[in-house]
Order: structure tokens, then C-alpha cells, then sequence
């Protein structure tokens, strides 16, 4: 199976430092990071661990629900799948906690009831390779509907 490959390079302090992530099987790109914008509400060009979760479970999911909608005798048309992913101090054990993802969904699909649709939905956030390896956080929330 492949192997996928990312490096971060960081120098500093965990408050004064920042440092660079590079997509390094694909090239597609490398991305600043810094601890301090990770936590603020805006990320002024900064990504952060939980923004490429965010972007890994949307591109999964995506793929597995196409491949579900086959598998249940549809015909997936298009679909834009977004992972809003809540990071937030960890109470119990200190450190920061990956608490929720929302996964919302809509998609045009032929072939499908809205009931139909709903199910194979909610089967790939369970199948999806991304979500089985969050399956730590404590809720994973799906909001999927069908587009006319």
C-alpha cells in the first residue's frame, strides 16, 4: 500500500516559534504554522494540525460517499463535502483536544431516495479511513442532504 509523506520543520519556542509543513509525496505545497495563530480565531495565511485534518476527512469522505452511493445502486453527480474540525483545551489531561467535526454534506445524486441517500451517508463517516482514525474524537456530527 502507499505510503504518504508530510515534514514539518519548526524553529523557536512553542509561543515564539513557527514553522512550515511541506506535502512532501505529492508536492503540492508547503504551509506555514504557528502555535499561537493554531488557537486564535483567524489564521492570517497560517494552517494548523486540525486544518489538514480538516482538509484529509473532507477529501476522504468525499471519495468514500461516491463510492457508497455506487455501492447502493446511485449515481453520484457531484457532492461538496466540508470538515469544520473544534480544537479546545483538554481539561482531563491537559494539552489541547480535538473535541468535534462537523462533516457537512450536499450532493446531487440520481438514483437515490433522500432516506437512501441519508443512509449511505451515515454508513461512509463510519467507513471513511479518516473517520476510523479519529474515532477518538468524542463526536463526529453529519449534516448530508441531496441538491436538486
Amino acid at each position: 500500500m502507499a505510503v504518504r509523506t508530510a515534514t514539518t520543520q519548526w524553529t523557536g519556542g512553542l509561543q515564539d516559534g513557527s514553522g512550515s509543513v511541506n506535502l512532501d509525496s505529492s508536492g503540492a505545497g508547503s504551509f506555514d504554522v504557528s502555535f499561537p495563530k493554531r488557537v486564535a480565531d483567524e489564521a492570517d495565511g497560517t494552517t494548523s494540525p486540525e486544518e489538514l485534518i480538516a482538509a484529509a476527512h473532507a477529501a476522504c469522505y468525499s471519495m468514500a460517499l461516491s463510492g457508497g452511493i455506487a455501492n447502493a445502486g446511485g449515481t453520484p453527480q457531484s457532492s461538496t463535502v466540508k470538515a469544520d474540525v473544534t480544537v479546545r483545551p483538554d481539561r482531563e489531561n491537559g494539552g489541547l483536544l480535538i473535541s468535534k467535526i462537523v462533516l457537512t454534506v450536499r450532493a446531487k445524486v440520481d438514483g437515490l431516495t433522500a432516506d437512501q441517500f441519508a443512509e449511505v451517508a451515515e454508513e461512509t463517516k463510519k467507513a471513511c479511513p479518516v473517520s476510523k482514525a479519529l474515532a477518538a474524537v468524542p463526536e463526529i456530527e453529519l449534516d448530508a442532504a441531496l441538491e436538486s
